[in-house]
């Protein structure tokens, strides 16, 4: 598994997807024990750099890293000399002459994570960038999904809420139509992306027939920061129609799980009593799960790297 840098789920194959997730499933095992942490990354620097604020994606890439023996540095953007109009190409290169392993990265621009794989000649992990994507984000919630459902294809899988805004929608999409599940797309039609038929989902803008016989419920909420217009008529009218309660819940299948990639907008999207309810959210496994994958990725990348290195150095 070749990755030199992870940037999006789109260049990933099925094997590729089973491969990280199959690493992350013993992290996660092991995340549990006594024993969770490692030498793997010893020696390794990892930079995260994050534009965009973040609790659960920026913790859980530093605890990933810290459990693996990496030298863990975070960057506070805000006070960066970004503030004093360097660019984001020589910010890039300012870190590259450092001579970091890794840069886990998060901005608020499509494209600029790529970007900035392209100038450094360190490894690369984009924890989201823009309305683009987020493939850890989307390899939590299939691990997440493959362990409480035992599977992770031919599934009925609703993503409700802001599709149009979301790159964890985006990057879900993708995964896990490779995957071979059936997904569902339910929403407003206003907060549904431009080419949606091009997308292989189904769309629904009734709540009730859009999540009748699901195997998960998928959970987004208003990126209101990414919205530029009036997209809903008011908060309460939304969570009306479209926020998920125990009445909507009941037309999905009984064991169906209810998943959010945080942060919640409590009584807008999702009810407290559903996200709390222990039978049927995952929301906190979905958290755990993160640091698994994030330790899965950041290996598999470290371990390329140093292959590479050293192929080129005989």
């Amino acid at each position: 598994m070749q990755l030199q840098h992870l940037l999006g789920i789109e260049p990933l194959q099925p094997q590729q997807i089973n491969e990280i997730l199959d690493l992350a499933d013993q992290y996660a095992d092991r995340n549990r024990t006594s024993s969770r942490n490692s030498e793997v990354l010893a020696g390794c620097t990892q930079i995260n750099m994050f534009f965009e604020n973040s609790t659960r994606t920026q913790a859980s890439f530093e605890i990933a890293g810290k459990r693996l023996g990496a030298d863990v540095m975070n960057i506070a953007m805000q006070a960066s000399s970004i503030k004093k109009g360097e660019t984001l190409v020589d910010t890039a290169l300012t870190l590259n002459a450092m001579h970091p392993d890794l840069l886990v990265v998060r901005h608020p621009h499509s494209g600029a994570v790529d970007l900035l794989a392209q100038k450094v000649n360190c490894a690369v992990l984009n924890a989201g960038d823009g309305r683009h994507e987020h493939p850890t984000q989307a390899l939590l919630d299939a691990l997440t999904i493959r362990r409480s459902k035992g599977r992770l294809h031919r599934l009925n899988i609703a993503i409700c809420g802001d599709i149009a805004h979301s790159r964890v929608a985006r990057s879900n999409l993708i995964l896990l139509g490779k995957m071979e599940n059936r997904i569902r797309l339910i929403g407003p039609a206003t907060l549904m992306p431009a080419g949606i038929s091009g997308f292989g989902a189904e769309v629904f803008h009734n709540m009730e027939e859009g999540l009748k016989d699901v195997d998960v419920v998928m959970m987004l909420r208003l990126q209101r920061e990414r919205m530029d217009g009036g997209f809903i008529p008011s908060e309460r009218e939304y969570y009306h129609r479209y926020g998920l309660n125990a009445a909507k819940l009941s037309n999905a299948k009984p064991d169906a799980i209810v998943m959010h990639p945080g942060p919640m907008n409590r009584g807008v999207e999702i009810d407290g009593d559903i996200a709390d309810d222990l039978s049927r959210s995952v929301i906190q496994e979905q958290v755990e799960m993160g640091v698994a994958v994030r330790m899965a990725a950041m290996e598999i990348l470290m371990r390329n790297r140093r292959q590479n290195l050293e192929e080129a150095q005989r």
